[in-house]
């Protein structure tokens, strides 16, 4: 695939086969309202296909099965090593499906496909493959008692688990929560976000040809007020995953209160700050990654480095290097393997940006971007935008604008530079960037943030948590950790002749 010309991808989307029904009990279905909704390219603004608008009985529908598969111990009370080799089978199914998987998401999103089919696709599959990996290696507990009691402490499934996943990174979100809750041993019923739902859908088919049995992975796309609410409130769910923003995440708490007190796991919004010393040695690297940081998925990322902090003495430079970079990374076709960015996800988040945009005209100093622009005359794109001496309270500073919009920020002091970092209601993840070990330590010690990446940005592993703190929520995904969420924990004492 790395070899692939632009029209080698062209014509492998041309020849795609898009599935757009709802997959509940093991089989593709019609809403049982039989409404459609439109799935739209956002690149060309071509219709995708027609996808199944799940509401209400659809959420009831596959939460039955969810239940049912459950309660029968089909998956629930398979044998570790059995449920193990099933989802090392999907990992598999994902490697070989690989091209499609990507192509589902660059069309359904408007990210780069190299991007979908050398990060995210390959991804998916190794997240599959960890937790796969790590069913039959997790023991449950003996807790010290005296002669005559044994008791066993051991973290079982919860039941049904209800996962809402946001549309930037479409198959990884479904990943992240779906391969967590399945090698826990629970039934799952993905609502995905209504812009970017065609992976999932993809993803439920080869669960089912890897033996997933049937009723044990549901997707029921829909729109969030009536799906995604459906789900929340549902009483026969027992946990809700949910990734995406702030405003929506404090809706499902809110659900869980109305309904049966639920888990919410909730990862929501960011606006993570990069912090660069004047004691950082390699500038150029430094500005590599901040703008990876911002500009990696036209800034449609929760933790996006949106927040630049640079020591005074040495930001004019560095802008300099930003802006020779961001010029170098102008939108072209998703299916491009020479462009650079991609597509916005669709009219009205591109209009949300732009709003932002135009707002920091009259109160920053815009340096390069701030145009929406089109390609072959076509598509939701905006440039990659950098605005100077932003004031640590403009709204271009403190609020998400999920899209390729920098704010950067000078400071004087160590003390100075975390103050302003930590003066924000999320608190996902930052970045710091100092050839000092003391210097990198005591920052890091400091900003209140789920993820703290020294000398690189944003990084993240299927070893470590992922997660925030303040208003970017308390759901942690990866890592084993992860697995605490999808499981409670249940005491077994028995009372025997000593």
């Amino acid at each position: 695939m790395l070899d692939y010309t632009h029209e080698d991808w062209k014509a492998r989307a041309a020849a795609l086969n898009i599935k757009g029904q709802a997959f509940i009990d093991g089989k593709f279905v019609d809403a049982a309202s039989g409404k459609t909704f439109d799935c739209i390219n956002p690149a060309t603004d071509a219709v995708l296909a027609q996808v199944a608008e799940g509401d209400e009985a659809d959420i009831n529908r596959a939460v039955a099965a969810g239940r049912a598969a459950f309660e029968d111990g089909r998956w629930s009370r398979m044998a570790p090593g059995d449920r193990k080799a099933v989802l090392l089978k999907l990992a598999d199914l994902i490697r070989a499906n690989l091209e499609e998987m990507a192509l589902l998401d660059s069309l359904d999103m408007g990210k780069l496909v190299t991007d979908a089919a050398t990060v995210d696709a390959p991804g998916s599959a190794h997240f599959f493959q960890w937790y796969a990996e790590a069913i039959d290696k997790i023991y449950d507990e003996v807790a010290p008692t005296g002669p005559g009691d044994l008791a066993l402490v051991s973290r079982v499934p919860l039941g049904v688990v209800g996962a809402v996943t946001p549309w930037n990174f479409p198959l990884d979100m479904a990943t992240w929560k779906g391969a967590a809750a399945l090698a826990a041993g629970n039934s799952v019923v993905l609502k995905p976000a209504e812009q970017s739902p065609l992976s999932a859908l993809r993803l439920a088919e080869l669960a089912a040809e890897a033996g997933v049995p049937d009723g044990v992975f549901n997707v029921v796309p829909g729109f969030g007020v009536t799906a995604g609410k459906a789900l929340g409130l549902h009483m026969d769910v027992d946990c809700l995953a949910f990734t995406g923003s702030t405003a929506i995440g404090k809706m499902f708490m809110q659900y869980s209160g109305q309904s049966n007190l639920k888990q919410v796991w909730p990862e929501t919004g960011g606006k993570s700050p990069n912090l660069v010393f004047a004691d950082c040695e390699d500038l150029d690297t430094a500005a590599d990654m901040a703008a990876f940081g911002i500009f990696f998925n036209q800034g449609e990322v929760c933790s996006a480095n949106s927040r630049l902090y640079v020591e005074r003495s040495i930001k004019d430079a560095f802008v300099e290097k930003l802006i020779a970079r961001a010029e170098a990374m102008q939108p072209g076709d998703p299916l491009d393997p020479t462009s650079k960015m991609g597509a916005i996800v669709d009219e009205k988040q591109t209009q949300g940006i732009m709003r932002f945009v135009e707002e920091g005209k009259k109160s920053a100093n815009l340096v390069t971007g701030g145009e929406r622009v089109t390609v072959d005359g076509k598509g939701c794109f905006v440039q990659p935008t950098i605005f100077d001496d932003v004031a640590h309270d403009n709204p271009l500073a403190r609020d998400e604008i999920f899209g390729p919009v920098l704010s950067v920020i000078p400071f004087d002091t160590e003390d100075e530079a975390v103050a302003m970092a930590n003066d924000s209601i999320y608190g996902l993840a930052a970045s710091v960037w100092t050839d000092n070990l003391s210097r990198a330590c005591r920052v890091s010690d400091k900003l209140m943030v789920g993820t703290v990446s020294v000398n690189t940005v944003d990084a993240l592993s299927a070893q470590t948590p992922f997660g925030g703190m303040k208003q970017s929520g308390f759901g942690r995904d990866l890592s084993l950790h992860s697995l605490e969420k999808y499981t409670a924990l249940k005491t077994t004492w028995i009372k025997y002749k000593a």
